[in-house]
């Protein structure tokens, strides 16, 4: 297994490109189920969860077609996703267990031939996330749903799913996608009441409103879908993604270094996580193709955070903010409200020297003057760039053992580090 060596102390400097968004690719791929149409998507970054979902899709007829292999100072992939036929509407435990995004298949296929067999999600191991306000969701646009055997099987009765309104007693990113998707091929109009309003949906509405749908409200809580008989295909760009901005905007700040953060309308997509990174004393300045960001101060200032859905700081940021914080001139709290489980990597940091305690979803954190390599075991894809990111700045070296996780969701990371001057290379021989 492969495991990654970082030897800390180096300043980072130079142009650092960021890639298609994840979580946004991700609900993208899952809208070609919705057109006999062909789906043109670029901008679509090497990773894991990309090749997972890609076969997901193929098993439902998909045919997929890699037009553009991208390249890591260039634009990503550029795949076109024709889906003739649906000729599976069972999404089999096997490939759903390996990642969470799978279940938003079930909403287009529901909405496309009004039915869909998908099995109960995986992904990484940060807390419990049920996907009950889908299925609610689904219930008051028509559809009958049975849970068995692992798997939930939804029908739309007479083939096609109702207009109605769905009311989220709380946010859910995956429930506001996977119900705006099948509502778009609805009969009537649909109303997403306290919808997600992060970037990633904004994306995805602009995408499918591109194909043919009827979509107003985009980026407030409330969204209205007029359901339209059918979507044809278009061309698409993903979004750069935010989550990597902002990690490689806290290694510039670890490592005393400066980094232009190359991608379109960054500031504007990190909107949730830029204001908590200036209290912490870094900056950033808008060039003509992206960000430069430095620490603007001689130490990191310990500041409070809560994490919170958009437009407040992100969830996906808090363990590199923490790893951050190890740093920081005092100290800092950290409050985890999404996820009662993401607390995981304190222990790998505290073996590298960090003073952090947790009590229940609260973390406070000392800033210490340095941190000591170490062998250190990633248990989330989030967690892993926390490890990452202290390597970076640490004494000695550190290795960062299970780095599956990153491959999910940071394209050609070692490359990208290496380019602006980190010490980091991956070896299958390293790995334990």
């Amino acid at each position: 297994m492969d495991r990654i060596a970082i030897t800390g102390g180096f300043r980072l400097e130079g142009e650092l490109p960021i890639s298609g968004a994840k979580n946004a690719a991700l609900p993208l791929m899952c809208a070609s189920l919705l057109t006999g149409e062909t789906l043109k998507l670029s901008n679509i970054p090497h990773l894991a969860d990309i090749k997972t979902l890609k076969l997901l899709l193929e098993g439902h007829g998909v045919k997929t077609e890699t037009v553009n292999e991208g390249s890591m100072f260039g634009q990503g992939q550029t795949i076109n996703f024709t889906t003739k036929t649906i000729t599976s509407t069972t999404a089999p435990y096997d490939i759903v267990r390996k990642m969470r995004a799978s279940i938003l298949v079930l909403g287009p296929l529901l909405a496309r031939v009004g039915e869909a067999t998908v099995s109960l999600p995986g992904g990484c191991a940060i807390g419990n996330r049920p996907i009950d306000l889908h299925l609610k969701g689904f219930e008051e646009m028509g559809a009958t749903i049975e849970l068995e055997e692992g798997y939930v099987r939804a029908v739309a009765p007479g083939g096609r799913l109702k207009g109605g309104t769905v009311l989220f007693p709380t946010v859910s990113v995956g429930a506001t996608e996977n119900i705006l998707m099948a509502a778009t091929l609805a009969a009537g109009t649909t109303i997403i009441e306290n919808a997600a309003r992060e970037p990633e949906i904004t994306d995805l509405a602009n995408c499918l409103n591109a194909m043919g749908a009827k979509i107003s409200g985009i980026g407030s809580r409330t969204i209205t879908v007029e359901g339209v008989d059918k979507l044809h295909g278009t061309e698409y760009s993903v979004m750069p993604d935010r989550i990597e901005a902002g990690s490689y905007a806290v290694a510039a700040a670890m490592t005393r270094g400066e980094l232009e953060l190359k991608g379109e309308n960054l500031l504007d997509a990190m909107r949730g996580s830029v204001g908590v990174l200036k209290q912490a004393g870094l900056e950033f300045t808008e060039t003509g193709g992206g960000v430069m960001v430095k620490l603007g101060r001689d130490k990191i200032r310990g500041i409070n955070v809560t994490t919170q859905p958009y437009p407040g700081f992100p969830t996906d940021m808090q363990a590199q903010v923490m790893a951050m914080m190890t740093l920081c001139d005092g100290a800092s709290v950290i409050n985890e409200t999404i996820f009662e489980n993401r607390f995981m990597h304190v222990p790998e940091l505290t073996r590298m020297g960090a003073d952090i305690t947790v009590h229940g979803s609260t973390a406070t954190v000392r800033g210490v003057d340095h941190l000591l390599g170490a062998p250190v075991m990633a248990t989330d894809l989030r967690a892993s760039m926390s490890l990452i990111l202290a390597g970076l700045v640490a004494d000695r070296q550190t290795f960062v053992n299970r780095v599956y996780h990153l491959d999910r969701g940071y394209e050609r990371l070692v490359e990208k580090l290496s380019a602006v001057g980190a010490k980091i290379v991956r070896d299958a021989n390293l790995g334990i």
